[in-house]
């Protein structure tokens, strides 16, 4: 018997929420390279993310994306693009303007100011040796690889960038796939009975890596930090912040086809694996799952950081409430997560409150990386459409975006057009990058407030990544909690600017935005609904 509460939330009059593609009007014509067409080989299927970087420092995001090459010339694609953001979901290329020509293989990007001279930098994970470019303003850039990175060969994916040692800097998290020869794939595997590309299972793990800034250099600290302790993993994603809540950064690192990784400052700056003890590895099954795209929330409102995980088809994507700060339990079936899922191969995705209602919804990227997936053959299309799950009381609700079917892989969500509604840029492998703006009838004007954090005192980490901040009402109620992280959805940089939606009933009181910076240090502000605030220190 379906218990009343749940039939109230079902038969819910209030508008769902309503996404439109405007990539024909935007301006930003690109299609992206990611080896052939169909896939043939392991190293064409993951795709490459997005970063959200204001590289002419006009206050609104810019667009920028690595790109990738080809089986036959993977030191030689097609290039990076980058896109000024001119204000109403109008992008203009600016990749003439960078000053360097990025051509290599590149998958995860993330974005930040990695030198502290006022100006944005951007680190790619490469097939090969990864890159830094380093911001002088004015959209122009310098490859300081030489200088900054140590030497590697290996085939990275997705980073994040974070002060993970707290010294006013930001320091930088790599994740290590599989070790592979372009030119030699392994034999086939097999999936469902069908033959298919081989991978990860079958190769060996490349390690991953933690960098940290010590001025003019990146330092591998992996050993001594305690990040090797443990045997490596084929890691695709990874989101830096707080996830035990005692103040320190921590590191949950989505793997593949294995247990995921949640690596726990001890306060020391070394950090132990609570993937296991904590909950977080592995389903409720206790299975490992193939980890693409991390998503972080306060879906119970407890103050703590949820984490949702998308993963392969013929398994679901997986929510792990965080309890108490040590301890995430697979709540994937009592929020409505599982069932809809499990057709879905899940890449990027984020938790947004798209029609302002004062809850998070979530949104998501989904395609198959098999190009012969069929429901017949694999229960799975191989093309699919965007995950959109309206949040309704204690459930989530699938819904239908009405935008088709896609091979995606990256998105990120972020106010495009400075409406304060989360719009959202999807990267298709292979296929042309998409703009969607959020038409939800909720995301009304003067329905939700946009926080930006500048830290003037840790110029090094001016954006706050880090930080966390709290929304509450006159009565000093919390509204919503928010966290400003490092990494992203899918090998992206997640957008900086925090989105929180209001309730109506709280749309025309003043309202208490309260920061705590990732040095401890509290600051408060008052807003309103309609504004978008900059808190500075």
């Amino acid at each position: 018997m379906i218990p009343i509460i749940l039939w109230a939330v079902m038969l819910s009059s209030d508008p769902p929420v309503s996404l439109a593609d405007v990539t024909e009007s935007s301006g930003l014509q690109f299609v992206t390279t990611s080896g052939a067409v169909p896939s043939t080989h392991i190293l064409e299927v993951k795709g490459g993310g997005v970063a959200l970087i204001d590289f002419d420092e006009d206050g609104d995001e810019d667009l920028f994306f690595p790109n990738g090459a080809t089986l036959a010339a993977p030191e030689s694609g097609p290039g990076a693009r980058l896109y000024e953001n001119l204000g109403g979901l109008r992008f203009a290329d600016a990749t003439a303007r960078m000053g360097v020509a990025f051509r290599r293989w590149g998958f995860g990007v993330a974005s930040g100011d990695i030198d502290g001279n006022g100006h944005e930098d951007l680190f790619i994970a490469c097939l090969g040796q990864d890159v830094l470019l380093l911001g002088q303003g004015g959209g122009r850039f310098v490859d300081a690889t030489a200088d900054w990175l140590p030497p590697d060969d290996d085939w990275n994916t997705g980073a994040a960038l974070a002060d993970i040692d707290l010294d006013g800097d930001l320091d930088l998290y790599v994740c290590g796939y599989v070790k592979v020869d372009p030119a030699a794939p392994l034999p086939a595997a097999s999936f469902k009975g069908i033959p298919v590309l081989a991978g990860p299972r079958g190769y060996v793990a490349e390690p991953d890596r933690l960098l940290l800034n010590e001025g003019g250099r990146f330092v591998d600290h992996s050993e001594a930090l305690g990040i090797r302790a443990g045997p490596d993993r084929f890691a695709l994603n990874v989101v830096a912040l707080d996830v035990s809540g005692d103040g320190r950064i921590d590191l949950f690192v989505g793997n593949d086809s294995q247990p995921d990784s949640l690596w726990v400052n001890d306060g020391t700056g070394h950090f132990n694996d609570r993937g296991a003890p904590s909950g977080a590895s592995t389903n409720l099954e206790g299975s490992g799952q193939a980890t693409m795209g991390i998503a972080v929330g306060d879906v119970d409102a407890n103050g703590f950081p949820d984490l949702l995980t998308t993963n392969f088809s013929s398994d679901t994507n997986t929510l792990h409430l965080n309890l108490d700060g040590g301890f995430l339990d697979d709540r994937t079936s009592q929020y409505g997560i599982g069932a809809p899922s499990r057709t879905w191969c899940g890449w990027g995705a984020s938790f947004v409150d798209l029609d302002h209602d004062g809850d998070e919804d979530l949104v998501g990227v989904n395609g198959h990386v098999y190009p012969q997936a069929t429901r017949e053959l694999m229960d799975s299309e191989y093309r699919q459409p965007l995950m959109v799950m309206e949040r309704m009381g204690p459930r989530f609700v699938a819904r239908d975006s009405g935008l088709g079917s896609h091979v995606d892989r990256s998105m990120v969500a972020t106010d495009l057009d400075g409406d304060l509604d989360v719009d959202l840029v999807v990267i298709e492998l292979n296929g042309p990058v998409r703009v969607i703006e959020n038409r939800s009838a909720g995301a009304v004007p003067g329905s939700a407030i946009a926080i930006r954090l500048i830290d003037s005192v840790h110029p090094g980490n001016l954006r706050g990544i880090g930080a966390r901040i709290d929304v509450a009402g006159p009565d000093g109620a919390r509204l919503a909690r928010r966290w400003v992280i490092g990494g992203g959805p899918f090998q992206s940089t997640a957008s900086r600017e925090v989105h929180v939606g209001i309730p109506e009933s709280m749309r025309s009181t003043p309202l208490t935005i309260t920061v705590r910076w990732p040095d401890g240090v509290t600051q408060s502000a008052e807003a309103r609904a309609g504004e978008r605030l900059t808190v500075k220190r």
